[in-house]
């Protein structure tokens, strides 16, 4: 009788702490007082997650306020007749889900993993204690979700472009906010497939729309990502394209 497989470990099995360079690269941990910090530093937990696996899950109670260390991944919701709707991508140096950290709510979303990825976290209980006992911290929340607001709606207004250049360019604009994302540069590390999965196209339209963006210079195509000389203009040209 031949052995069954060992069942896999979840992502939440294989926690471990973080390293010290991992540590580093979280930017709401620079500015907090020493005390904070340590207790933070304790609290702090890192997961590997495979490609495809799931961070969080729609209807899943919160635990953790997660941050991306290293990889890519996407927010995600489904439609009632089962479509997937893609929401925000999410680079590295990027924290997300504290409104529903702060309403203690069910996720209605899902987060997965397009690559191997590094994903941070931290307890809802050491996510609220730094809110009670930290003004920096508040300051980094308060600004997290203030532009949030704008994401969203930018991602609203997205799904309703009918030209793939529009989509790609407001897709990529999106991936280099400098306050949700402050360790992005103007180079974005990112294959054409999982630009797809992220601005909901096929990887062939995808590919023509980045050339497309490539000859009006918003965009230059580089081996294994992408280097956008002008972010601004990038924006701009989404919105300017959708009008």
């Amino acid at each position: 009788m031949s052995k069954s497989a060992p069942e896999e470990l979840s992502l939440s099995q294989r926690r471990r702490s973080p390293t010290e360079a991992e540590m580093q690269s979280i930017p709401w941990l620079a500015v907090l007082e020493p005390q904070h910090q340590l207790r933070a530093r304790a609290a702090l937990q890192v997961g590997d997650a495979k490609s495809g696996d799931y961070v969080v899950r729609v209807g899943r109670p919160v635990t953790y306020w997660f941050g991306l260390i290293d990889g890519l991944l996407k927010m995600s919701n489904e439609t009632p007749d089962g479509r997937s709707i893609t929401l925000i991508g999410v680079p590295p140096g990027g924290w997300f889900g504290e409104g529903t950290v702060l309403k203690q709510e069910n996720y209605r979303y899902n987060i997965q993993a397009l690559r191997p990825s590094t994903v941070a976290g931290i307890p809802v209980e050491t996510f609220h204690w730094l809110l009670d006992q930290s003004i920096a911290f508040n300051r980094f929340v308060m600004n997290q979700l203030n532009e949030r607001v704008g994401q969203f709606i930018a991602a609203r207004e997205s799904d309703r472009m009918t030209s793939p250049e529009a989509r790609v360019a407001a897709g990529l604009a999106g991936l280099f906010n400098p306050v949700l994302y402050p360790g992005a540069s103007n180079i974005l590390r990112i294959t054409q497939q999982e630009l797809a999965n992220l601005v909901g196209l096929s990887r062939q339209r995808v590919n023509q729309a980045l050339r497309e963006l490539e000859l009006r210079q918003l965009v230059r195509i580089e081996y294994g990502g992408l280097k956008v000389p002008n972010i601004p203009a990038l924006r701009q040209a989404a919105f300017v394209t959708v009008a």
